[in-house]
């Protein structure tokens, strides 16, 4: 006899197996002769008070064995398939819509302007140790797209778009940890994000997919509102090549800029879309954890430690017409480089698997609104792509024009005080002391300071100098929509073409353009068969 059982007990017994069973068997009355076994469901963590508890969700097998469900994804052979879709980028969205493709029986055909996961780890080292930026392979560019080396975080709210489960399930497949169907924020960790981003192409080629590294998608050609051709670039010789297609996923990423504008030159509809704005932030990992789970000293945050998972946070604030709000809050992490071009600064962070890194980053950000692109207006459906690459340029040039980035500690960016002596900090191609409201303008930079002082009213200590700002986060969604019909997926304007996932306008994270890719696919089906 199977049943379900809801508890919520203290972190030792949680973590401890033979601890919980105990709870079980006491909370069915479970006699001693009665065999059983348990599975935890759901897990989550309750911290709005001292006494820290653990939510669970847990199966009870009774006198019979446990019964574990079948994670298995059946792919089919594609090779000589006649059904084919051409896919543009191999982050998330294009990986997933090129598995969706087998599970249809439909060849995918990939085109990644980066290199394969491993190949990058060269050019990332090379931007934090030497300040060089492969605009075609960075932190943004490459296999398994920005989320393979910032982060790798899976919690998404877009459970209406599409099947988290079987988004999960899958990267389980390809070698996650099953814990990541159990937490109610499951996190892969970069250390381990590469291996199972490398487990899927070896899956798509298996199964007769093609993937093509260091191709970038350069021209588009269309007759009639209807895609016939695109033009392909190899990045060793920058020779081009033409490559007919019948159905095209454009799932390219936040930051491929010469997309947009490859569009806008091409006539094809694109429009100015709100984003956010500002800066990543550090305190010390213990500061975080004393904080949200209520310790009152080193000792005590070291005790709770022992079972619970390190610290993080969610905040936000109106300030005036502005929301101000936490961003990629990054548990034991690094802040990292993310430019893709030489001349700009770009932060972002990521934590291991453990998340062990002794400090805690997020990124702080403004929400802006096309009425803060008016003075870009000629610039059309590129305004805010505009604003966007003028603030990172500007922190390009007073980091000193290396991939040093700007920063200030915290208390003196509220008080606009230039810091004398910035504090340690995770971000390895360095700082530059200098005042961040010269860098992100005083609009932006007078409502952060606003969003700051609320923020230590809810994080009592927050503010302090023990605490230091980068900038700029500036990449935490695109500044351009690519328009497309709700019900068809494809673009307004042109009917063969998918608009997908975060480069379009269309998520938010590593689950929701995962799942975009997948509908996009799944609405290509509908006109095979």
């Amino acid at each position: 006899m199977k049943k379900e059982l809801n508890l919520a007990v203290s972190p030792h017994i949680a973590y401890d197996e033979q601890l919980l069973k105990q709870e079980v068997a006491e909370q069915l009355s479970l006699k001693q002769t009665e065999t059983f076994h348990i599975k935890i469901l759901r897990r989550s963590i309750d911290a709005r008070s001292r006494n820290i508890k653990i939510n669970l969700k847990i199966g009870v097998w009774i006198n019979e064995p446990i019964s574990n469900e079948d994670l298995n994804i059946h792919y089919k052979e594609v090779t000589t398939s006649n059904k084919h879709i051409t896919i543009i980028g191999a982050g998330p969205a294009g990986l997933y819509a090129a598995l969706r493709c087998l599970e249809l029986g439909i060849k995918p055909i990939v085109f990644e302007r980066g290199k394969d996961v491993k190949a990058r780890r060269r050019d990332l080292a090379a931007i934090n140790k030497e300040h060089i930026v492969n605009p075609e392979s960075n932190y943004c560019f490459g296999e398994g797209g920005a989320g393979t080396y910032s982060d790798g975080k899976l919690y998404t709210r877009s459970s209406k778009r599409g099947d988290i489960e079987h988004i999960l399930k899958t990267f389980v497949f390809h070698g996650a940890d099953d814990v990541i169907l159990v937490d109610a924020h499951p996190h892969i960790g970069t250390n381990k994000l590469p291996q199972i981003i490398s487990n899927m192409r070896e899956t798509i080629l298996k199964h007769g997919g093609e993937i093509h590294f260091q191709y970038k998608l350069v021209d588009i050609n269309y007759i009639n509102d209807k895609i016939t051709s695109i033009v392909i670039q190899k990045a060793e010789t920058e020779t081009t090549q033409e490559h007919n297609c019948s159905h095209l996923i454009l799932a390219t990423g936040h930051s491929a800029r010469d997309i947009y504008e490859l569009l806008d030159a091409k006539k094809i509809a694109i429009e100015a879309k709100p984003f956010a704005l500002g800066v990543r932030v550090e305190h010390p990992q213990e500061f975080i954890d004393s904080i949200q789970y209520s310790c009152t000293s080193t000792q005590d945050v070291n005790a709770k430690r022992e079972y619970l998972p390190a610290a993080s946070y969610s905040l936000v604030n109106q300030v005036d017409d502005y929301g101000v709000y936490s961003f990629c809050m990054c548990p034991g992490g690094i802040i990292a480089p993310c430019a893709t071009a030489q001349n700009e600064i770009v932060t972002n962070g990521w934590s291991p698997s453990k998340r062990n890194n002794p400090y805690a980053n997020s990124g702080i950000v403004v929400g802006l609104e096309l009425q803060d692109f008016e003075a870009y207006k000629q610039f059309g459906a590129l305004a805010g792509l505009q604003l966007q690459k003028e603030i990172e340029q500007r922190a390009w040039a007073m980091g000193g024009k290396t991939q040093t980035a700007p920063a200030q500690n915290l208390q003196d960016f509220v008080t606009n005080k230039v810091s004398n002596k910035l504090i340690d900090c995770s971000y390895q191609p360095g700082t530059q002391s200098v005042n961040i409201m010269d860098v992100l303008g005083k609009k932006i930079g007078s409502t952060l300071q606003q969003g700051f002082k609320a923020f230590d009213k809810k994080m009592r200590g927050y503010v302090s100098n023990d605490a230091i700002i980068l900038a700029v986060e500036s990449r935490t969604s695109t500044p351009v929509r690519i328009p497309r019909d709700r019900e068809t997926l494809q673009h307004v304007q042109i009917k063969n073409l998918y608009p997908c996932a975060e480069g379009a306008g269309y998520a938010g994270g590593i689950v929701s353009a995962a799942m975009d890719g997948v509908n996009c696919v799944n609405a290509i089906s509908k006109l095979f068969y």
